[in-house]
């Protein structure tokens, strides 16, 4: 088992990976219960997993309850939200209990949201079900819900105290989700990790493919970075948590022009990281041959590589809506090369419209 811990003073909390973990999930989770029941959210993608982990639990002897909810991004809704918290409050959670999302990015996402406010604080333990969760959303505490305004709009920062990956329950994710949480993957690379994106040029066939050696390193790789840059910038008041979001304004500009959903989060993420270097391209920061090197490797694990055409006149409106825009504009994060993110103010509008619309076809 590989631990790795989010290093926040008397927040400080562990995350655990290793395969087979959600069967012994309840010997984990018991020390930090008290013998108190806990309350899981989980959704109908991931009914097999639930049974295993009530199965874990009731062996720690840790009763539990369930709510569960519909699949896909449209539950990270306030109608979703006020579902959670009514299960929660009738099932008598107090500040010192525990609540286990049991989900993807979006039932993380929500859970930890709820367990948020509800009497101005919980505690959760994430255990994510999909490769994006495990690698991204369920660390470092960003929880939020999306709105017609745009998306993750309504949220707040509040960290889980546990977080149990378990690589084996990739077995029962779909191709599509798969290859959609492999973008995220790849971000670990471009950001600040030139190596680490090479390992991906030549492990990520592997990896998708089930390679438990691959799906182990990548997963715990992408995990230690994140808790690095976490422990360093929990608000992203510096700038460096920032550097996360490369490719994220295109891509939720993508989501939200489409409808949530019709796009997964990191088929969105993937293009519009091709994005990104492509504008990169254009304002010289970035040599052509980097980005060529981003769009082959998104290109050849089947994920989209170009917004769909119809979003193209409204995709400006769109970014603009991001909660990443700054008092000097739009703020995007680009590339200087594999493995050398930036934050960027007030980009070139006329290149970024070029960016959008594919004109020149620079990256083709």
């Amino acid at each position: 088992m590989t631990t790795i811990t989010v290093e926040l003073g008397a927040r400080r909390y562990p995350i655990e990976i290793a395969a087979g973990l959600l069967t012994r999930a309840g010997d984990l989770i018991a020390p930090l219960t008290g013998g108190r029941r806990v309350a899981i959210v989980s959704d109908d993608n991931v009914t097999m997993h639930l049974a295993t982990l009530r199965r874990s639990l009731d062996a720690a002897g840790i009763g539990s309850e369930a709510l569960i909810l519909p699949p896909g991004e449209t539950t990270k809704s306030w109608s979703q939200l006020e579902s959670v918290c009514d299960f929660l409050l009738d099932q008598g959670i107090e500040r010192g209990d525990h609540v286990i999302a049991l989900g993807g990015g979006v039932i993380g996402d929500l859970v930890g949201f709820a367990c948020a406010i509800l009497k101005r604080g919980c505690r959760f333990i994430q255990i994510p079900t999909t490769l994006l969760a495990q690698v991204d959303s369920s660390v470092g505490g960003k929880t939020a819900i999306n709105t017609r305004a745009g998306k993750n709009l309504i949220g707040a920062f509040h960290q889980p105290v546990l977080v149990i990956i378990d690589p084996a329950v990739l077995d029962t994710l779909s191709e599509r989700e798969l290859r959609a949480g492999y973008a995220e993957v790849v971000k670990y690379g471009l950001i600040d990790d030139s190596d680490f994106f090479a390992w991906c040029e030549a492990n990520g066939a592997a990896l998708l493919a089930g390679d438990p050696v691959a799906r182990h390193h990548a997963i715990a790789h992408a995990v230690a970075a994140k808790a690095r840059i976490v422990a360093a910038d929990e608000h992203e008041t510096t700038g460096l948590r920032a550097l996360l979001n490369l490719g994220h304004t295109f891509g939720h500009a993508i989501e939200a022009g489409l409808g949530y959903g019709e796009w997964l989060h990191g088929e969105a993420v993937g293009a519009g990281m091709v994005m990104a270097a492509d504008l990169s391209v254009r304002l010289g920061m970035c040599d052509r041959e980097d980005a060529l090197k981003l769009r082959d490797l998104i290109a050849k694990a089947g994920l989209p590589i170009a917004p769909p055409p119809g979003l193209v006149n409204q995709f400006t409106e769109l970014m603009g809506r991001d909660k990443k825009v700054s008092d000097s504009g739009l703020r995007l994060v680009l590339l200087e090369a594999l493995g050398k993110a930036k934050l960027v103010d007030n980009v070139d509008d006329v290149m970024l419209q070029q960016t959008i619309s594919g004109s020149d076809r620079l990256l083709s």
